[in-house]
Parts: structure tokens; sequence; C-alpha cells
């Protein structure tokens, strides 16, 4: 009796699957994806090189150390012989940046507004990847759903072929009903073995999405069972209209704020470019010991000096001009890409919203529909079973009721596809 139980619990237990939620689902994306992983990665190599860009500022510190043997001659005591001597020197340098019109100020500025544009491209990569698992984890519910319509439909043929026989053998319908009935039987048992693949494809699209990388990752999402007669009053109207979804994009838009922050680092590097024209002022100071036997007239033991510099570059072929050319064009294109993709996200956000409501429509639509067909079907039943019809008329209700449903269906999921998209497109 104990082995029987413990042989039950086991067999549950293998046969137990993991439930996600869409949110369980979008936050193991976020932990799984190596495409976020990627992206996050470049965010910190862009903070490396923001931290060296600000090392500008500080002072610079060198350590030097020599030991070897030297040389002399023309000794004041001995002129005509080479001199040799063991030297040991050690040196330390410090040299500070004054004021450089802005050449380290402009590279640390660019630097940190490229490490922006990194952050926000990093920001839209999981926005993205949020819009991909609703959209494929509704396309999961979309496959389920068409599954138990091609159920239903399988019963009701199955149905109709017990009746079609019985009517036969009563001498009430010819034998062609029946071969109808095998026929329709069969073509709904096809379409449910293609919706049960389409399951698994489905499965198999978001493994991908959401970075699922076992090979037998044993798992389903969760879904609650459709009303469809009343699936129309359950949706719920978009909170935001056009002009303030497209508003609330141009203000919260990661692509957006990416474009922005690449203006600032264009305009950043064009400092750099200015600031070539003008002089470098900083202030270096050394300190220098060295050990000899027979030089010591000749070589100091100790020196230091302090010195407040002046480097300007005068001429050099007209590179620096160039490079002030170069930096300018480089903000008009900046420019124009944010003007451009102001312009992509509008059309992307009208597209969406117009789907939404589309989609809305249709879903109040397939509703009625299936209503009418529904009801259709019935009548088709009774009038078949009076004789008053053949079995052409009551196929046809019966596809048009079945195919009402899966329109019904796919709808209903699209809807919610829009609104991702839309919330996608905004930077929701």
């Amino acid at each position: 009796m104990y082995k029987l139980i413990l042989i039950i619990l086991l067999t549950l237990s293998i046969d137990a699957k993991e439930i996600y939620s869409v949110d369980k689902l979008i936050l193991e994306a976020l932990k799984n994806s190596p495409d976020l992983d990627i992206s996050a990665s470049e965010y910190k190599a862009s903070q490396s090189r923001y931290d060296k860009a600000f090392s500008g500022y500080l002072p610079k510190l060198d350590l030097h150390l020599n030991a070897g043997q030297t040389s002399m001659s023309d000794m004041a005591n001995n002129p005509n012989n080479m001199i040799d001597d063991t030297l040991m020197l050690g040196k330390l340098s410090l040299k500070q940046i004054i004021y450089d019109f802005g050449k380290t100020g402009g590279s640390v500025d660019s630097f940190k507004y490229d490490s922006d544009s990194y952050l926000n491209a990093n920001e839209q990569k999981i926005s993205d990847k949020k819009m991909d698992v609703k959209t494929t984890y509704y396309q999961v519910l979309q496959s389920i759903a068409l599954i138990n319509v091609n159920k239903e439909n399988v019963k009701l043929n199955e149905i109709q072929l017990y009746r079609s026989k019985k009517y036969f053998e009563a001498g009430i319908r010819t034998k062609i009903d029946v071969s109808d009935a095998k026929v329709e039987l069969i073509k709904s048992q096809l379409d449910l073995k293609k919706s049960l693949y389409d399951l698994k494809l489905s499965y198999a699209d978001l493994d991908e999405v959401v970075g699922f990388e076992e090979v037998d990752k044993r798992y389903k999402v969760y879904s609650k069972e459709l009303v469809l007669e009343t699936i129309y009053e359950s949706l719920s109207d978009y909170d935001l209209t056009l002009i303030d979804s497209i508003n609330f994009a141009y203000k919260n838009r990661y692509e957006l704020k990416k474009y922005l922050s690449n203006i600032q680092s264009t305009k950043a590097s064009g400092e750099i470019a200015s600031s070539e024209y003008y002089p470098q002022l900083y202030f270096n100071a050394d300190y220098t010991k060295q050990e000899v036997d027979k030089l010591k007239v000749l070589m100091p033991e100790q020196q230091w000096n302090a010195m407040l510099n002046l480097d300007w570059n005068i001429y050099q072929g007209g590179a620096t001009s160039a490079f002030t050319q170069e930096q300018q064009i480089n903000l008009s294109i900046s420019k124009s890409q944010l003007q451009s993709s102001k312009l992509s996200i509008k059309k992307d956000i009208t597209q969406a919203y117009i789907n939404i409501h589309k989609t809305k429509d249709s879903v109040e639509l397939s509703q009625s529909l299936l209503e009418v067909s529904k009801e259709k079907f019935g009548q088709a039943q009774q009038r078949y079973e009076h004789g008053l019809s053949d079995y052409i008329e009551l196929q046809q209700a019966r596809q048009g009721y079945i195919d009402a449903k899966s329109s019904l269906v796919v709808d209903y999921y699209n809807y919610y596809a829009a609104i991702a998209t839309l919330d996608n497109a905004i930077g929701k």
C-alpha cells in the first residue's frame, strides 16, 4: 500500500509543471537573456571610459627607477681617461592640468553622455524584451484557446457522425451523409492536430524570448478559461489619447533619450575640437635622487624643480580645423537622427493606437458574429433533423460557428498584443 502511494506521488512530481504568469516570464527574461547581458556590459564598459576620462582632472604621479653603469671623460683631475662608476637613480614626477580651454572637460562630458546613451539603449532593449515576452505569451494563450475550439469542433463532428449513421440505419438519410460526416470529422481532427503542434511552436518561441536553455523545460503558462459570449465586456479602454500617447513617448521613450545623449556627446566632442586652437596650462614638479661613488663632485645626489608650463600647438597642417568641422557635421547628423526617430515613433504610435481600436471593434463584432452563428447552427440542426435541409447546409452552419469562435479568440489576444505594442512604443 505504501509503495503504491509512493509511486503515485513520484508520478505526480514528475508530471508536475511550473506555472508561469506573464510577469514571472518577464522577470525570467530579464535574468536569462544574453542580448540584455550584452547591452548591460556595454553600458558598464562606457562607465569605465567615463572614469578614465575623469582622471584627466586629477594629478598624474610617475615613479622612475634606474640602476646601472655610467662613464665620463674630460675630468679635471684625469682628463685623458674615462671614469666608470655605478649609478642608482630614482625620479618622482608630478603633473597637474590647470587649464586647457575645455579639452579635459569636453572629454569628460563626451564620455558621460556617451555612457547615458548606452544606458538608454539598454533600457530600450529591456522595454523591447518586455513587449516580446507579452506578445509571445499571448500567442501561447491563443494557441491554447484555439485547441479548445478545435476540440469542440471534433466533438460536434463525432456527434454528427453518430447521428448520420443512425439516420442512415433508420432509412431517413442517405449514405453520403455518413461519408460527409466522416470527412468533416477527419478534417476537424486534422485541425486539432495542427493546433497542438502550433502550441508547441509557440512554446518554442517563448523559450527563445525568455531565455530558457533547458531541452525539456517542464512548465506551462498561466491561462484562464475564456467566456467568449461575454468577452467584449471584459475589455477596458486604453488610458491615453493618441496625442497624449505621442507626448508621453517624446518624454519617456528611451530611444529618444539615447539620441538626446548622443547630441550632447557630440557637442562635448566639439568643445574638444575647439580647445585644440588654444594652449594647455599645467604644473609639473620633479624630484630626483641619485647615488654614485667616483663622480659625486659632478652629479648631485638630490635635485628638484617645480615649473608652470604652457604648451601651444601653433600649426598642425589644418588637422584642428578638420576635426572641428567633422564634429559640426556629426552634430548635424545626430540632430537629424533625433528628428527621424521622432517621426518614426509618431508613426508607430499612431499605427499601434489605431490597431488597439481596430482589434477592440473586431472583438465586439466577432462576439456578435459568434452569437448569430451559434443561433444559425442551432436552427440548421433542427432543419436537418426535420428533413428541411441537406447536410451541406448543416456543415456550413457548423463551420461558420467554429470559424466565428476562432476569429473571436484571435481578435481577443490581438487586442492585448496591440496594447503591449503601444506601451512599448510610448516607453511605458
